[in-house]
């Protein structure tokens, strides 16, 4: 079964910030857990270089618009790198082959009647390079996003039939309401469908920044409609002489920010239609990582902490772990270093990292540094059946944190059971050996079970564990591992507490 799923793409005309390594790092948590599950996986991510707010910022730093796109977008693909993200293709939408297909789609979209010509006007915010209908805006006439004041703008341009999709995507909506996630996000959506769609502007006339209209050369797209078709648009040529859209088109799920909820569950869809193309399986809608203010990190707001100082200092799945447990996947939450530091000291280091070092050391210390292959205690094992079922469950609905949440709590069992059962106590016993083995055995097995789950989460901090615990054949990392057991090696501290690293 193939499994789909893409980021958005993020916007050159500014550097890397918190809020994208946040939305690939829950993407990537989702395809690598799939590719667990021996699903056939195909995960996009990529930026977005065209548009009037890239023109813009390259024309403040004296450069071209593509100078400024391709040094952008190194930045990103860095930022990737250094998050461990397991994306399989890079789109970056000045790639002529991403725009040939562009204008393939939409002439099929202007072949079937659904364009036409026309006199927009409107108020436009530049930085979200978006004409703003009147409920979306904020008093004083101001962006809702950007909070910077609306310019009005009236322009000769090509429409898009959004209106002749008012019924269909009404219909969508009726039959699949799982189409838009969760639940609130999909209530937004259909009461914007509801309002009454209007047609929308799918050229810019004024603007050279873009992709050509194939029937009018004078203007290009609209940067949105350019930018959603990378979806489509990278399966064409992401591997080289193949085309992947029949094995991974419709999207499974496409994991966006709230702010452009409007394009991805209204626009988008309904583009798809007019190109006779299948909309995707699910759009699940993120919300924003807020700082002290209560307000979304945003570059243009200038509130934003950076990713790259957190990774330098404890490294990506310190990174990883904190964002998709501070904040409720789908959810807005508060983020800050002071609460990053609280809880990979209480978490990562305190429980998981001494669960880590306890066990293998008491494995090297009282059973020859050697698994016991004995049977595990059925009280603890009747507890961990079916963890992977609940955690297979909730990803499927991309319920993040929900799944971290449940495997966090089998983390904290493991750490009860070593002071309920206190292995220490029985070793001092010589007639128990056959006891203390069957703790150990179960308190390795459980520590395995455990890192397993977590490897979507931690890739690489998980990997050091389980080659520590000698689970270093495929099989033995798989959720349901036989005949697992052999010599552990010693491992530092996979979390070294926050104070003493700062010493």
């Amino acid at each position: 079964m193939s499994y789909y799923i893409t980021t958005s793409i993020s916007y050159v005309n500014g550097v890397p910030h918190l809020g994208h390594a946040y939305e690939a790092i829950a993407t990537d948590i989702l395809a690598r857990h799939k590719r667990q599950t021996g699903e056939d996986v195909f995960f996009l991510t990529g930026t977005d270089e065209h548009g009037e707010p890239v023109a813009d910022a390259a024309r403040a730093q004296g450069l071209e618009p593509q100078e400024l796109a391709d040094r952008n977008s190194a930045r990103f693909i860095a930022l990737m790198q250094q998050l461990e993200i397991s994306n399989d293709f890079f789109i970056r939408t000045t790639d002529e082959r991403h725009k040939q297909r562009v204008q393939q789609v939409l002439q099929r979209v202007h072949d079937r009647d659904y364009t036409y010509e026309g006199v927009y006007e409107g108020w436009y915010c530049p930085r979200c390079a978006d004409f703003k209908v009147e409920n979306e805006i904020l008093d004083g006439n101001r962006c809702p996003i950007h909070e910077i004041e609306l310019t009005r703008e009236q322009e000769q341009n090509w429409f898009f039939r959004l209106s002749a999709f008012q019924e269909p995507l009404e219909r969508l909506f009726d039959e699949r309401p799982d189409f838009v996630m969760p639940q609130h996000r999909f209530n937004e959506a259909r009461a914007f469908i509801a309002s009454g769609l209007e047609d929308v502007s799918l050229t810019r006339a004024h603007l050279k920044w873009g992709v050509e209209v194939p029937w009018d050369r004078s203007q290009v797209f609209y940067v949105w409609f350019d930018a959603l078709l990378n979806y489509y648009t990278a399966l064409g040529f992401a591997r080289e002489g193949e085309d992947l859209t029949d094995r991974y088109w419709p999207a499974t799920y496409h994991i966006i920010g709230k702010d452009i909820l409007k394009f991805h569950t209204v626009f988008w869809p309904a583009l798809l239609m007019a190109a006779e193309l299948e909309v995707p399986r699910h759009v699940f809608v993120h919300g924003f990582l807020l700082a002290g203010d209560g307000r979304k990190m945003s570059k243009s707001l200038g509130n934003v902490l950076d990713p790259f100082e957190v990774l330098e200092r404890f490294g990506a799945d310190a990174l990883r772990h904190y964002l998709v447990r501070e904040v409720s996947f789908g959810q807005d939450g508060p983020v800050s270093g002071d609460a990053f530091l609280a809880r990979y000291d209480s978490e990562l280091a305190n429980e998981y990292g001494n669960l880590a070092s306890r066990t293998l050391n008491m494995l090297e210390r009282y059973c020859d540094g050697v698994v016991p292959a004995v049977a595990t205690q059925e009280g603890l094992r009747a507890e961990f059946s079916g963890l992977f079922e609940r955690v297979d469950e909730l990803l499927s609905r991309a319920e993040i944190s929900l799944a971290l949440e449940e495997i966090w709590g089998h983390v904290r069992r493991l750490n009860r059971y070593v002071e309920e059962q206190t292995p220490w106590a029985i070793a001092r016993d010589g007639a128990r050996a056959g006891e203390l083995a069957e703790v150990l055995a179960t308190l390795a097995e459980g520590l395995r079970v455990v890192t397993v789950a977590l490897v979507p989460y931690m890739p690489s901090k998980t990997a050091e564990l389980l080659d520590a615990l000698a689970a270093r054949e495929r099989t033995e990392r798989a959720f349901a591992a036989q005949g697992w057991g052999g010599r552990v090696s010693a491992l530092a501290p996979l979390f070294p507490k926050a104070a003493a690293e700062a010493r």
